[in-house]
């Protein structure tokens, strides 16, 4: 509609527009404009100083990103601007670790294949990291799932396969060196990291071995190999899970059951690498409490390795102690339930409860056992183990705290110095012999390892530190023993009974593993009708119907066509999913080669990752076998260094504000059992509920009498107690259904998609409201929680939703979101935007006349210089936000609009707040982008302090102040205070009796 009093013409009104800050438009164009110009893209050979920065790369998961998720990448794009803005030729890249159950799950349930999936949600994940601006070099851009990716990680497990760990060398070799030595001479000098059941064989055995029984040898010294597996298994997942991905005692993704089963498994020897693991930590500068999380995870100890013959068998027990030199004190011993003996030693008339147990051991996960510290189960065997010094007997239990996969899985108890053992014993009733000196074991047992040995022949009267030494000797010297170092590190299992992995470059001939020559890489994921697993229980991988190596073509053929001469079955597992994840940032160096993992030039002129930011749930799984891979392709030659991230930071969790509504659940039930009605009471209302629920009468104030009868009928049709006459049941209620007011929209509750089962449910308002109770928990789509940034990028602009998160507290530590927050950064930046623009049109206006050397400007900018210099370094990113607030605050208090001001003040805020920054350095005059300016030079001649704020008091009593200079004399500066309007007002036209001035301190103004 046209109003001719306006006289405002819409080509003007667009103009005036433009000119405000149209955050939309503003962040949109600059999007665009790094987009097409790739600003951010990194150059292999510079001669500028490099800098890797790295994001852990997301999983891409349907929900899309939310504000949490974002923590991490904001805090590492600072850091790469910052740097870029420092000379550095900067490589920060991105990409998605593609290949997951997530995907697979929804495959099985709707039919739909993860790839077409997984490229979707990666549009939608590359579309929300666009929007905050992040400075991604995305021409190399990596996917974990895409064949021309995992055809090398395919390539590094074939390398793994024909390599083995030389002890002697502390390093992996070719396997074709053990080939040739074992031709030679056998093994018996081999020094190397190997199945603990390895024989000694000459050269004469050696060559007499079939092919099929020299790769069984060889098997027991490869990196990666085929073995029966103690695991954990998921049968709804219908996959083996790591520990880390079980979580009280279910699967860490869907809440699953998982059992411990054995299965036939690829596993790589991680453990080869244990030590020089540990030591590794020493070089890294990565968390304490991460090292600590991965040194406790490896376990290093120092001990003895026993044998125990077993009464009657012809079987021994192996066991691992830190402490030889309790021996004496052995008065039973425990096998893990799963235990391979077991089932040889158990006598008949124990037999069925060793099964029992052993059934319900096989429901728990191995963390559930460890942590459980306060259950005492067990089972005698019925065997017994003789004592390898005296010659008593020892009975032989099992107990579910002991593990099969730490140590032997058999532990010697000494129930007087190990208070588990202790507290094993006195529950079964099993004898506690005592053999410390002068200790009293009545009550509990003694760990000190000071205790003098008692009651022990050859060793009484030793500290443990004697004792332990001359009980290895003897060990030794019998043939029974031998000093150890042991690891509580496992090897890791490398299969999954999943479609959605990468696939084994391997056919079997002979039921042995055979490697598929490199160059005929990658070998691709078929395609499959379901992806279940198949009706025989093999893995999905069985449905494939073109799933057969053929050696003559070296091509995939038809499973119909194996015929065990030519044509052989495929490896049926895929890899797990940290396979992809233990090698990516080596490949960022140099993504598209297509003949190598990356180029020697790339590999030895970018090293390593400077700056890695990720998550501490890491610790145990990605980040510990990315360290080993790292190392073993180090020991290749592949790589110039052997730990591949120098910096880690452990960025904390943005938590969510949670909603929760309270269903009341009473004796509110049919004939059938079922609920007669639904109700759900207010957080206020359900307190009060509770405090008065210890009498029916005391509540009938505070329920219409509708809610009262039906209450009351309730309790007397069911006999309940009217003492415990209700329970609440919290239930998320979905965030976006509540307002500033914490008051529910009902109507949307009920019509959720997900709330079908309360579509017809009461709920009883106060005041007309039902208000929802708040917690703060992790924000998580399960909880309802989760605030989309799309939607803060929509509202308050990309720069805002940056600042903010910066601005909620240190990186490292969690930190709840609160949207009602946000408001007042955004008013922030449009205050800034001000301080560029005059007039009601907000015109864009910067004076670039020079400034005058006392201007107060300067002071501002140069103390901002330094503080946020010094809060990047420091990656005290919530400080140098706090800094930028009090610098725009005061250069509007001082009115400055100088060029030599606000043109380092934008490269300044650039790197937390680029689209904006370069928006205004582009209306500065600037052609090129702000990101390659140069960070502003702090100079501290500006932070010299030439004035002085005086408190001006009347007879003792501060009634205001004044700046002055600190260059004024006495004589001068009471001049400038008497002449000043305020003291006349102060004295009334009163002679004051003296005027006492300290210079640089006070002025004090007397009658």
């Amino acid at each position: 509609m046209y109003i001719p009093s306006l006289n405002v013409t819409l080509q003007t009104l667009n103009i005036i527009l433009r000119m405000r800050y149209n955050f939309n438009d503003i962040e949109a164009k600059w999007q665009k404009y790094w987009s097409e110009n790739q600003t951010f893209k990194a150059e292999n050979l510079s001669d500028k100083p490099k800098f890797y920065v790295l994001d852990m790369f997301p999983y891409p998961s349907g929900a899309g990103l939310h504000v949490g998720h974002p923590l991490g990448y904001i805090a590492s794009d600072i850091y790469a601007r910052y740097k870029r803005h420092k000379g550095f030729n900067v490589l920060h890249p991105q990409g998605y670790d593609s290949f997951g159950l997530p995907a697979e799950q929804y495959a099985i349930q709707t039919g739909q294949h993860p790839a077409k999936t997984t490229k979707e949600n990666i549009k939608t994940y590359r579309r929300q990291l666009d929007q905050i601006g992040f400075s991604f070099d995305w021409s190399r851009e990596v996917r974990t799932s895409d064949p021309n990716y995992y055809k090398w990680t395919q390539w590094i497990f074939i390398q793994l396969f024909d390599s083995y760990y030389c002890k002697d060398a502390n390093q992996a070799r070719p396997i074709s060196e053990l080939v040739e030595v074992f031709g030679i001479e056998g093994n018996f000098r081999i020094n190397a990291a190997a199945d603990d059941d390895v024989e000694i064989f000459t050269a004469e055995a050696w060559k007499d071995y079939s092919d099929k029984q020299q790769h069984e040898v060889l098997a027991k010294y490869r990196l990666t190999f085929l073995s029966d597996t103690e695991v954990n298994w998921c049968p709804q997942l219908g996959t083996v899970l790591a520990n880390d991905e079980i979580v009280n005692g279910v699967s860490e993704r869907g809440g699953y059951p998982v059992v411990r089963k054995k299965m036939k498994q690829w596993s790589m020897r991680i453990t080869a690498y244990a030590q020089r693991l540990l030591d590794g930590l020493e070089t890294i500068d990565w968390p304490q409490p991460l090292k600590d999380s991965q040194t406790n995870w490896i376990g290093r100890s120092q001990g003895a390795m026993v044998s125990f013959n077993v009464n009657g068998h012809d079987e021994k027990i192996d066991v691992f102690t830190t402490r030889p030199d309790t021996i004496f004190g052995v008065s039973f011993m425990t096998l893990a339930p799963e235990h391979e003996l077991v089932s040889k030693i158990v006598t008949d008339t124990q037999k069925e409860k060793i099964n029992s147990y052993i059934e319900a051991t096989a429901k728990r996960s191995e963390r559930e056992r460890m942590a459980d510290v306060k259950t005492i189960s067990g089972e005698f065997t019925g065997a017994y183990a003789k004592h390898p010094f005296n010659g008593k007997k020892i009975p032989i239990w099992i107990g579910d705290y002991v593990l099969a996969s730490y140590g032997t899985g058999a532990v010697m108890a000494v129930p007087c110095g190990d208070q588990r053992d202790y507290d094993f014993a006195k529950h079964f009733d099993i004898e506690i012999p005592n053999i410390f000196q002068d200790i009293d074991i009545s009550e509990h047992a003694c760990e000190d390892k000071s205790a003098v040995i008692a009651n022990s022949d050859f060793i009484s009267g030793m500290t443990a530190k004697k004792a332990i030494k001359r009980i290895i000797f003897e060990l030794e010297a019998k043939g029974i023993g031998s000093g150890k170092i042991n690891y509580r590190l496992r090897d890791a299992v490398f299969s999954r009974q999943r479609y959605w992995g990468e696939p084994f470059p391997v056919y079997y001939k002979d039921g042995m593993p055979q490697m598929i020559d490199a160059k005929y890489l990658p070998i691709r994921l078929p395609e499959v009708e379901k992806y279940l697993p198949t009706e025989d229980g093999k893995p999905p991988l069985g449905n494939a119907t073109n799933w057969a190596w053929c050696t003559e073509t070296n091509q995939i053929v038809d499973n119909n066509r194996v015929n065990g001469t030519t044509i052989f079955p495929l490896e049926l597992n895929t890899m797990p999913g940290w396979a992809g994840s233990s090698w990516y940032f080596n490949r960022y160096m140099d993504a598209n080669n297509t003949e190598v993992i990356a180029s020697k030039e790339a590999l030895d002129y970018w090293q390593d990752v400077d700056l890695y930011i990720g998550g501490s749930e890491h610790a145990t799984g990605h980040l510990l076998y990315s360290r080993f891979w790292q190392k073993f392709l180090f020991d290749k030659g592949v790589v110039p260094v052997d730990e591949y991230a120098k910096k880690l930071i452990n960025q904390g969790m943005i938590l969510g504000t949670s909603a929760f509504v309270y269903r009341w659940d009473f004796k509110n039930v049919d004939e059938s059992g079922k609920a007669k009605k639904i109700i759900f009471v207010g957080k206020d209302l359900m307190e009060k509920i509770i405090k008065e629920r210890s009498s029916i009468e005391n509540s009938k104030g505070i329920f219409d009498s509708e809610h009262f009868d039906l209450l009351n009928s309730s309790l007397e049709k069911n006999n309940a107690s009217k003492n415990k006459w209700s329970q609440f049941v919290p239930i998320h209620a979905d965030v976006s259904l509540v307002n500033a007011s914490n008051e529910l929209d009902v109507e949307g509750f009920k019509n959720h998609p997900l709330n079908k089962d309360y579509k017809d449910a009461e709920f009883i308002l106060e005041n007309g409201k039902y208000i929802v109770g708040r917690e703060v928990e992790k924000m998580s789509k399960s909880k309802y929680n989760v605030v989309n940034p799309d939607d803060i990028c929509a509202d308050y602009g990309a720069d805002t939703l940056r600042l903010y998160e910066m601005f909620l507290g240190p990186l490292e530590q969690a930190k709840p979101w609160n949207t009602a927050g946000i408001t007042g950064v955004h008013g922030f930046l449009k205050k800034l935007w001000k301080l560029y623009h005059s007039g009601e049109n907000d015109t864009f206006y910067v004076d670039s006349s020079p400034l005058g050397k006392s201007d107060g400007a300067l002071k501002t900018l140069h103390k901002t210089i330094k503080k946020v210099d010094e809060d990047i370094a420091n990656f005290s990113f919530n400080t140098s936000v706090s800094s930028f607030m009090i610098a725009v605050n005061e250069l509007t208090a001082q009115k400055c609009n100088k060029r030599e001001i606000l043109e380092p003040l934008a490269v300044l805020i650039s790197p937390y707040a680029p689209h904006i920054a370069e928006e205004l350095w582009n209306k500065l005059g600037n052609e090129e982008s702000v990101s390659i300016a140069k960070f502003p030079i702090f100079e501290a001649k500006y932070l010299v302090e030439s004035t002085k704020t005086y408190p001006i008091s009347f007879n003792g009593k501060m009634r205001f102040i004044m700046e002055l200079s600190l260059d004024l004399s006495k004589e001068e500066i009471e001049k400038e205070v008497m002449d000043n309007e305020r003291t006349k007002q102060q004295l009334a036209g009163r002679t004051p009796k003296k005027v006492i001035v300290v210079p640089g301190k006070i002025v004090n103004i007397v009658g």
